[in-house]
């Protein structure tokens, strides 16, 4: 086999190569002012995520408002005031909830629970600290019924109320 064998071109002689192309990258004090954007947007929702959930009634009053405050009443005093039997009160949602259980014993009665002028609350007994925000402003509607258990969601942000 004869034939033209290949030969080799001197170094810097051959066709030019076309230069290597990477990333982008921007100039020094470009890089520097967005890290630091970055830095002061990441401390601005940090800060956000403590202080809303203070800001928005975190902190439960210690008592509730003076035109909607009704004297305590025990168990079956609750039930001959308001028509509702109290049937568990429990923590929930991590901490961030309780869930509050009635069973309604007279429907003609229990309509107050609703009532816009007198909201329900639950008074933490330890502290006193009364919790009066409904999850998602939840309420009932409609016409109660006798022996059925119904139940109100609160919040309890900062996990003020602990089971005991």
């Amino acid at each position: 086999m004869s034939g033209p064998s290949p030969t080799r071109a001197e170094p810097g002689t051959g066709p030019a190569q076309p230069p290597r192309r990477g990333r982008f990258r921007p100039p020094g004090r470009v890089r520097i002012a967005g890290f630091l954007a970055g830095v002061l947007i990441a401390a601005g929702i940090g800060a956000l995520v403590i202080w809303l959930p203070q800001r928005s009634s975190g902190q439960p009053t210690a008592e509730p408002p003076p035109h909607w405050q009704r004297p305590s009443v025990s168990a079956s005093g609750l039930a001959e005031r308001s028509g509702v039997r109290l049937v568990r009160v429990a923590v929930t949602g991590g901490g961030g909830l309780l869930d509050l259980r009635y069973q309604v014993v007279d429907p003609s009665k229990a309509v107050t629970v609703h009532e816009a002028r007198t909201p329900p609350a639950i008074i933490d007994e330890r502290t006193g600290l009364v919790l009066n925000r409904l999850l998602m402003g939840h309420a009932h509607h409609g016409q109660l019924k006798a022996a059925v258990s119904y139940y109100l969601v609160f919040e309890n942000t900062g996990n003020w109320v602990h089971r005991v």
